[in-house]
């Protein structure tokens, strides 16, 4: 039977590859998983107990775009984080952000632009769903590469004119995934109004958005609003995952222009697996309480001085404005990997597995993404072991 081609040369997926690498060999040491994205820190305790005032809606279908609660904490929440006015009818509940990133390009991507097959930009390295996305809507997903040159951001503006004229979504992730830079406020103009001049929508990855080391980052639609840009242009994804320590609740959104969200909604309406609607009120609950997303950052701000401590005289360590990832450098990330779980029991993942090659060069091959979820009285000695095999 016939499969499709657009999936077939797809690499394994990161984990997958990472267990093949490592897991035929015995760990050097107390084992310390440092390689996904999982939250560690404690969850809103307040939490249990509006999910169990609710365990009776089970029993109902849930609300497709979002109960109302739950859209009127989320705009009330971007106007206190970004200062913007979104209406509910502008706002997507998602059954985690992954799914939104995905389903907004089916909704969105067209299927010819200018005349010719429509690319999508995507960083590189970057979360490997934007590629997938691109795939699934038969457009050519077009790598960019995010390194130190770049300052780890894509530099989407250097892209041939007749390449951007075929763009219909720019994927911008920030702070970034693995490497932490923060878009600023200049970044951000600038790349609106490319995307005004090219007419192409961004899709702002703003997942991290709440872990950050000082100021808080810019978003990209207080910039579109401040700009006075066309509403449909950006579209901003979020999560609970990393704000509020619930990876495993699945809950997101997405907020953009009125006309790109009906779409949005309009698919789902057919495709979409909306999140259960005792699990709507509790994260409605969560974008409304700001008291432990501070505990929760000042945890990674703790932990983020002890790494700059640990690694201050390691050659090309750059400390993250955002997020919780190291992305440390090696020689080569997958001998680095392996090294470090056969001497030490630490696992980590190579860069290589979040990014694509591109003229014969993988922008993440010389480096390592270290994930700063270990509980704070574990870390530093896991990462002194670390230095200790990597930099001797």
């Amino acid at each position: 039977m016939q499969v499709p081609e657009r999936f077939s040369n797809l690499p394994e997926y990161a984990f997958p590859r990472l267990r093949a690498l490592l897991d035929h060999h015995a760990p050097g040491g107390e084992v310390v998983a440092m390689t996904i994205g999982e939250p560690r820190h404690e969850m809103p305790a307040f939490l249990a107990d509006v999910l169990q005032a609710h365990t009776h809606l089970f029993a109902k279908y849930p609300v497709n775009e979002g109960i109302p609660e739950l859209l009127e904490a989320i705009s009330d929440w971007l106007a206190r984080r970004y200062g913007v006015t979104v209406p509910q009818a502008q706002i997507m509940a998602l059954n985690g952000t992954r799914e939104g990133l995905f389903n907004a390009a089916l909704a969105l991507c067209p299927e010819h632009k200018n005349g010719q097959r429509p690319a999508i930009l995507t960083p590189n390295p970057f979360y490997q769903v934007y590629a997938v996305a691109a795939l699934a809507v038969a457009a050519e997903p077009v790598f960019v590469p995010a390194t130190a040159e770049t300052g780890y951001l894509p530099d989407y503006a250097a892209l041939a004119p007749d390449t951007l004229d075929r763009v219909a979504i720019a994927y911008v992730c920030s702070p970034s995934n693995p490497q932490g830079a923060v878009a600023d406020v200049a970044y951000w103009r600038d790349l609106i109004a490319l995307a005004e001049t090219h007419d192409f929508r961004i899709f702002a990855d703003e997942c991290y958005s709440e872990i950050y080391r000082n100021t808080p980052p810019p978003g990209a639609l207080e910039v579109a609003a401040d700009m006075g840009a066309d509403p449909e242009r950006v579209l901003s994804f979020h999560s609970l995952s990393k704000r509020s320590n619930l990876p495993g609740l699945r809950s997101g959104f997405v907020a953009g222009g009125p006309d790109s969200i009906r779409r949005i909604r309009q698919l789902r309406a057919y495709a979409g697996a909306p999140l259960p609607e005792p699990l709507q009120h509790v994260a409605a609950a969560a974008w409304t309480d700001e008291a432990h997303v501070d505990r929760s950052r000042a945890l990674y701000q703790q932990k983020y001085a002890l790494a700059n401590r640990v690694f201050a005289n390691v050659p090309g360590y750059q400390a993250p404005e955002g997020g919780f990832f190291l992305w440390l450098p090696v020689a080569d990330g997958e001998e680095a990997a392996l090294r470090l779980w056969r001497e030490t029991g630490i696992r980590v993942l190579p860069g290589a597995y979040l990014a694509r090659e591109q003229d014969g060069l993988n922008p993440g091959q010389g480096f390592v993404r270290v994930a700063m979820v270990t509980p704070i009285d574990e870390i530093q000695d896991a990462l002194i072991r670390l230095r200790d095999c990597l930099y001797r």
